[in-house]
């Protein structure tokens, strides 16, 4: 872990409440209340959860400028900004650093992909634009790239990168990134389900989906591991892996969706390609949330 990290501990990748007018943002700032007021430690807006992909310019900047409005400098905001157009990508770096974003969240470019060295150039040109750190966002499951540990080394030194948002699921990969980086870098897991995985490796946390729904327990479970107390931290981690899976039995941010609507956060509007969940999906993850009190 780096002397100064973004944030440590648990990070929610928050959803973005939407009805068929558009973005509910009275529903997305009591949202953004509850998850501070239950001691999530940083907050991630528009990202693969948030349905970045699929807002409009007009309201991924909104969107944005909204959240670090209503957080008020209580935790940190973490914009997501990636694209697989480097000059877009380029553009809402600087639009969220001149809102007040704290950071940023760049996915690798998905569809038109990218060389290692592509990826390099990348980086660099996102973050030699930016004004604020960057967190690489590695997901190859959605992208169809994965960032090499070289390709993390290469980048490690440049000023304004500063973390890795690790979710490409191999653990092999990410020891050898560590080690690597050594320190150069934060990693945060990017799958709920290796939290205790990444944080025996020195991460700093995790960008986490399952805190939409269970932000207190999610932030204890890395606060645990932080008072030295790792088979309590495993417990909890063990304990919450059947919600885990549900809420990933179908693409990310549906079950999720589906979660806080029947929590009564949202409405559980999507926008294509998403579709609300299959019923016997959404059953079973409500029998699940019903054995944790959710709903």
């Amino acid at each position: 872990m780096t002397n100064n990290p973004i944030f440590r501990g648990a990070a929610t990748a928050l959803i973005t409440p939407t009805n068929s007018t558009g973005v509910d943002y009275a529903a997305f700032g009591r949202l953004i209340d509850w998850q501070i007021e239950s001691g999530i430690n940083a907050l991630v807006i528009a990202g693969t959860t948030g349905e970045g992909s699929t807002l409009t310019d007009a309201e991924h900047r909104e969107v944005l400028r909204f959240a670090v409005d209503r957080i008020a400098g209580r935790v940190p905001v973490i914009a997501g900004t990636g694209s697989n157009d480097t000059e877009y990508a380029v553009s809402l770096a600087r639009y969220a650093c001149q809102v007040g974003a704290d950071a940023l969240l760049v996915v690798t470019p998905y569809y038109n992909k990218a060389t290692q060295n592509g990826l390099i150039r990348m980086y660099r040109t996102i973050a030699d634009a930016s004004t604020k750190p960057l967190i690489l966002y590695n997901v190859p499951s959605r992208t169809g790239v994965n960032i090499e540990p070289a390709t993390y080394l290469a980048l490690a030194d440049h000023p304004n990168i500063a973390a890795i948002k690790e979710a490409n699921g191999n653990i092999s990969k990410i020891v050898e990134t560590a080690a690597l980086v050594d320190g150069k870098l934060d990693i945060y897991s990017g799958n709920d389900d290796q939290i205790v995985p990444i944080l025996a490796l020195g991460g700093a946390g995790v960008i986490s989906v399952l805190s939409n729904v269970m932000p207190s327990e999610t932030a204890e479970l890395c606060s645990c591991f932080f008072r030295g107390d790792v088979a309590g931290s495993a417990a909890m981690q063990y304990a919450l892996l059947p919600l885990i899976h549900a809420l990933f039995c179908e693409v990310n941010p549906i079950p999720v969706k589906a979660a806080m609507a029947a929590m009564g956060w949202c409405e559980n509007h999507l926008r294509l390609p998403l579709t609300p969940m299959e019923p016997q999906h959404e059953q079973a993850l409500r029998a699940i949330m019903h054995g944790h009190g959710l709903i």
